[in-house]
């Protein structure tokens, strides 16, 4: 194992304190318990957004703390909930009396820590909905989930409800906007390698020189199937059609696409799968009006990516262009 460290057991917090010197125009980082907020505190008036999972994904959830997305960001360990303890400050942070959305993704860890944390807040006064996210087509349970998984989808929900709250909506209206997001975005991901959590100092599973697995999960969870290394038009037409198919989209429809990198694949890479994604689409009869490419939801140094469909409407389109500026997403 060869990684910038130094003791495995301090990652995390290192890495957080670096992020807070780096972006301390947008962010605050917060060591003990360990979260991030937006700087200048929460904005008076404005629905609070809160999101959080475990570390090794970045620069999902602090990347996305600022204006037009998350107010705060709550990471844990590599791969491993946030408690409830960090959770709970995390929440009172962003809410300035207008309440707050909880963004959470579908892990069980998540999801406990989380409505525990939304229990606690809620005995204080503060009025907190949650979301929960479960974009990943590939399977119905893992070892990490009851149904399925949330991955990449995650910042097309952080996104859009981020601009819901920034134009005012109230609680109601954000988190029905975010359900929205949910209810027409999929992902499935592939990886080419696996990766190796600092502490553990392994690679977290065996994937031969000549094999990839399709619908792997950001932990490195099991996914549909192991196959031979094919070309990549093989490969990302393995990923898109489980989407586009579970998604249900017909000719005229408009769509965002988003290919995500797991970390260690280069962008010139990921734009050939997005081509290709693209072209298949397009022979669906689907039109793709918005795109994202690059390393968003990553694994570690996981070689390999993911794509993501988002069905789009005026609204989730106009909210989508909103002006956002946040560490890793910014126009």
């Amino acid at each position: 194992m060869k990684k910038l460290l130094n003791d495995p057991q301090d990652a995390v917090t290192e890495s957080l304190a670096g992020f807070g010197l780096a972006h301390a125009d947008l962010v605050e980082v917060h060591l003990s318990p360990p979260f991030v907020t937006r700087a200048g505190g929460a904005v008076a008036g404005k629905v609070g957004l809160v999101s959080g999972g475990g570390s090794g994904h970045e620069p999902l959830h602090a990347g996305f703390v600022g204006a037009g997305m998350l107010d705060a960001a709550v990471p844990g360990a590599v791969f491993t909930s946030p408690t409830p303890d960090q959770i709970v400050p995390a929440v009172l942070a962003a809410d300035s009396g207008a309440g707050v959305l909880a963004i959470v993704k579908n892990y069980t860890g998540d999801v406990l820590n989380f409505e525990t944390a939304v229990e606690l807040v809620e005995a204080e006064g503060t009025q907190v909905t949650s979301i929960l996210v479960n974009d990943d087509v590939a399977v119905e349970d893992s070892l990490y989930t009851a149904g399925r998984r949330g991955v990449a989808g995650t910042v097309c929900v952080e996104k859009i409800a981020g601009a819901a709250a920034e134009r005012g909506d109230d609680l109601g209206a954000v988190t029905e906007i975010a359900g929205r997001v949910v209810a027409n975005v999929r992902s499935m991901g592939v990886a080419l390698t696996a990766c190796t959590v600092p502490h553990v100092g392994r690679p977290s599973f065996d994937l031969e020189d000549d094999e990839v697995e399709i619908g792997i999960g950001i932990h490195g969870e099991p996914g549909r199937h192991r196959v031979p290394l094919a070309p990549a038009d093989d490969v990302t037409q393995m990923l898109l059609d489980p989407v586009a198919d579970d998604l249900g989209l017909a000719g005229g429809e408009d769509v965002l696409l988003f290919v995500n990198g797991m970390g260690g694949t280069p962008l010139s890479e990921l734009y050939v799968v997005y081509g290709r994604a693209r072209r298949l689409l397009e022979e669906r009869g689907v039109r793709v009006t918005r795109s994202l490419v690059g390393n968003y939801v990553t694994s570690l140094e996981m070689q390999g990516a993911s794509v993501t469909v988002l069905r789009l409407d005026d609204e989730l389109t106009a909210l989508w262009d909103a002006p956002v500026r946040t560490p890793a997403l910014h126009w």
